[in-house]
């Protein structure tokens, strides 16, 4: 009998070959294999934003395999993001309430400073209602046509200059309840609160940017002439596993401020 949990074979670290005109089936290291059932656990909330995770002792006690296997998985998932090392205390949830992950997602900067000096913008919630997504919504969130959602328009403003517009749209069923004082009330990052109300911790984002002209209405919101030329930000967000949590069209005035981005 072998020792390891039922999830894993021998065929994990030695993989047979294939017989002669038959497909190769599909390989996957053993870390890769430990690295996905600790995401399952972040995703079932096992361990919350913040929290410690069980010791690399523990996890291959608990799956049955070698310390240097679980070390190499919580590497992978260290580098990505979704946990992190601290000297002589463990390894933890990632979180948005955390600097250094708040600005991964945090990319209009101001032209003279950073954001922390600026401080934090100033939010004015213009409307937040629970509406039947479109189809373009429902498609990007993978929903149905129709499926529930809530959607917040909001401007953020710096020194009291309204500088971005953002229309979001959430996923009706794991954001009930969302209001328009919540969003606005909440001092920290509004992902950080998602995950603190709602238990949705954003891991990753797509976007897509261009340059436009403001509608009328968007000129009035952003105080600038309709003429202006503002940067269109499309962000889809997503949780643990790929699954998309948030659709943001943002418009970003650049006449004091740049979009910023590291390449690694």
């Amino acid at each position: 009998m072998s020792s390891l949990p039922p999830a894993f074979t021998e065929t994990a670290d030695a993989p047979q070959l294939p017989q002669a005109g038959l497909p190769a089936p599909a390989f996957s290291p053993l870390y890769q294999q430990i690295k996905g059932l600790i995401l399952q656990s972040l995703q079932a909330g096992e361990w919350k934003p913040g929290e410690a995770i069980p010791s690399e002792m523990e996890l291959a006690a608990r799956f049955r395999v070698s310390q240097g296997t679980v070390r190499k998985a919580i590497d992978e998932l260290a580098s990505e993001n979704l946990v992190t090392r601290r000297q002589g205390k463990g390894t933890f949830v990632a979180t948005h309430a955390e600097r250094h992950v708040q600005y991964r997602f945090l990319k209009l900067m101001p032209d003279s400073g950073d954001a922390s000096v600026e401080g934090p913008a100033q939010r004015h919630i213009v409307e937040c209602k629970r509406v039947r997504s479109s189809a373009d919504v429902a498609r990007t969130l993978g929903l149905r046509t129709g499926d529930a959602v809530m959607q917040a328009r909001r401007v953020l403003s710096f020194s009291g200059v309204p500088t971005i517009l953002e229309d979001i749209w959430l996923p009706g069923q794991a954001f009930k309840g969302l209001s328009a004082n919540q969003l606005a009330a909440y001092p920290g990052p509004t992902y950080a609160m998602f995950e603190l109300d709602f238990g949705v911790r954003m891991v990753r984002a797509e976007e897509k940017i261009r340059a436009v002209l403001p509608t009328a209405e968007q000129a009035q919101a952003l105080q600038v002439a309709p003429d202006t030329p503002l940067l269109s930000v499309e962000r889809i967000a997503f949780t643990y596993n790929d699954v998309p949590m948030e659709l943001r069209r943002g418009l970003y005035r650049t006449d004091t401020h740049h979009y910023h981005n590291e390449l690694n």
